[in-house]
């Protein structure tokens, strides 16, 4: 008889046992492979459903009923560099070109100067309520809570927060630069700056090249002037922003080199064209709205009230809570703190004012503040990118015994 016993020990010997361990560790290699492939494919799929869907909302925008809504994505999007682009995939060059015409459009409100003046304090405060005090004691009480010789205020409008500094004294106010333009050095953050120069305030300034969103602020564009001296000059037609030599607000549609030194400039920046907000000609004020403009951004711009004081401002964006405001929010706005000369400067990812420790100096909560306003920024700053490399910046000088 043959033993058959030693065939039953192979039957459950380990090596049948380690098979078995194989096929187990394979099915599970595949089970988890399987939960790695649809896991990646649902990461990768709802992208693109979100985009699709993103796509056909702005293509239904962009052919629908509704032309204002059209507008005014339009001209939000073609505020900033990095955007310009977006309009063109929905739109014909033709149409956004004659919708970006249109928003140029200005439509001017003349106003005496001397009605203007006495219409509103600079804090909003209708001056004409018979409850209000004489102009004397408008003013002692304007500045008696001034901290640094400048006033701070936040105003919120319907689509955009705003920030709004008065610096009491315009000599205070000067252009920084952020190289000699010459070395190829890319421009300066706002933070090394006011560091550099030891101003305790600063807004962004003029023009520079930003090919979508990319410039490195190495050089500015237009007509630029810092502390008496000609810093750049390419010839370039731009709206002019500046202070002469008696420390006057002047914005014009453009300025040349000799204009600009028979008229004792010493500080100032170009923007683009068409900024010009607010003028005055010594009788009437005129405010330089433009009704088809209606996008709406993070905004800068620079005024001057009749007591020559100067006025900041600063404008939220690109948020849920603060879509940003449009170029007539910002004359509102100027015209409401009393401005009677103002400009429009550079907008967008530009966008920003510093103000060293401002929430000590105002009781401001640090826990509702973001990383750079904790740096010094008093608006939130919206972009793709760090705060932005500029070339140039309105700085205010520390306040001195002097200009006390």
């Amino acid at each position: 008889m043959i033993d058959n016993s030693h065939f039953s020990k192979r039957t459950n010997s380990p090596d049948i046992a380690g098979l078995k361990l194989t096929g187990k560790r394979r099915r599970r290699k595949k089970t988890i492979g399987r939960i790695v492939r649809r896991t990646l494919l649902v990461i990768f799929t709802i992208p693109l459903l979100l985009l699709f869907a993103l796509f056909t909302l702005c293509q239904t925008i962009a052919t629908g009923p509704s032309e204002t809504v059209r507008d005014l994505l339009v001209l939000s999007a073609m505020q900033a560099s990095a955007t310009k682009w977006v309009p063109g995939l929905f739109l014909d060059d033709a149409v956004v070109e004659e919708i970006v015409k249109k928003s140029r459009v200005i439509q001017t409100d003349v106003v005496p100067l001397d009605e203007y003046v006495k219409k509103t304090r600079p804090d909003g405060i209708d001056e004409t309520d018979d409850n209000s005090d004489s102009e004397d004691d408008v003013e002692t009480d304007e500045w008696a809570n001034a901290i640094d010789g400048m006033l701070y205020y936040t105003v919120s409008g319907p689509t955009y927060k705003a920030y709004i500094l008065i610096v009491r004294d315009p000599s205070r106010v000067y252009v920084g630069t952020s190289s000699d333009y010459k070395s190829g050095k890319i421009g300066a953050r706002i933070f090394d700056i006011v560091e550099r120069e030891g101003a305790v305030a600063a807004i962004n300034g003029g023009e520079f090249a930003d090919t979508n969103g990319q410039g490195t602020g190495d050089n500015p564009i237009g007509l630029t002037y810092a502390r008496g001296n000609c810093v750049w000059n390419d010839g370039a037609k731009r709206t002019f922003i500046g202070f002469d030599k008696n420390n006057k607000l002047i914005v014009t549609n453009s300025m040349t080199k000799k204009e600009a030194d028979e008229l004792g400039i010493r500080d100032g920046v170009s923007f683009q064209t068409g900024n010009v907000l607010i003028t005055n000609d010594g009788v009437n004020i005129t405010l330089h709205y433009a009704e088809g403009n209606t996008g709406t951004a993070q905004r800068t711009a620079i005024g001057q009230r009749a007591d020559g004081s100067v006025v900041m401002i600063v404008t939220d964006g690109r948020t849920a809570s603060s879509l940003g405001a449009t170029r007539n929010d910002v004359i509102d706005l100027l015209a409401s703190f009393g401005a009677i000369t103002a400009g429009m400067l550079d907008g967008g990812s530009s966008t920003m004012m510093y103000y060293r420790d401002y929430y000590d100096k105002y009781n401001i909560d640090k826990s509702t503040l973001d990383t750079y306003q904790l740096m010094g920024l008093t608006n939130r700053y919206k972009a793709f990118t760090k705060p932005r490399h500029l070339p140039t910046f309105f700085l205010v000088s520390p306040e001195t015994s002097e200009n006390g």
